[in-house]
């Protein structure tokens, strides 16, 4: 494989010119956060370097398809992948792995393997972190371009019902970040009330 600073370069230097400036949660700045996110995870869960390079690939990858559409970007990341990493010395078989990684962020979340598991938990770790809602207020904004009748209220409930019924799968993001995730819900809850 090629140099992994090669791949981030040409995917951040694509997110930066083809995502619409619209998008202001699922930007570079986002991509570049899953990237760091799913090293840490997976350090913790004691990943193999292999492991980690095809996780940095998965975090990378896995919001390029928003390029071309919002919904469906999974698969359409997926064939942006296929294209590219070949180019950057990735075989079939990794990249089907990464597709697989790609196809784990998807909403809900149904990992199937344990590094699936780990990308899943990095694309949403910010909701366990101390910048949820400040995270939380750029995915909002980027929401009412897409649907300017999108309210505050509804956007509260929207965000209160996601918490709720979202999971980590990960023991580190269980153990370190579902306590502070259900503050962050507590404080929406009170918020609301």
């Amino acid at each position: 494989m090629q140099s992994s600073n090669n791949m981030t370069h040409f995917v951040i230097s694509l997110l930066q010119e083809k995502l619409p400036s619209l998008y202001t949660y699922h930007s570079y700045h986002h991509t570049l956060y899953v990237l760091d996110k799913v090293a840490e995870i997976g350090m913790h869960e004691n990943c193999t370097n292999e492991e980690i390079v095809l996780l940095k690939a998965g975090a990378l990858w896995h919001d390029t398809g928003f390029i071309s559409v919002y919904q469906g970007h999974e698969e359409a990341g997926c064939d942006l992948a296929k294209l590219y990493m070949p180019n950057f010395g990735f075989s079939v078989t990794a990249i089907d792995i990464i597709c697989g990684l790609i196809r784990a962020t998807k909403i809900p979340q149904q990992p199937k393997t344990r590094l699936e598991a780990i990308i899943a938990d990095a694309d949403l770790e910010y909701l366990g972190s101390t910048k949820a809602k400040e995270i939380a207020e750029t995915l909002f904004k980027e929401l009412q371009t897409i649907n300017p009748k999108l309210t505050r209220g509804e956007w509260n409930k929207q965000q209160i019902g996601f918490l709720q019924n979202h999971q980590y799968f990960t023991n580190y993001c269980k153990a370190l970040k579902e306590p502070v995730k259900q503050v962050y819900l507590k404080m929406l809850l009170a918020e609301k009330n």
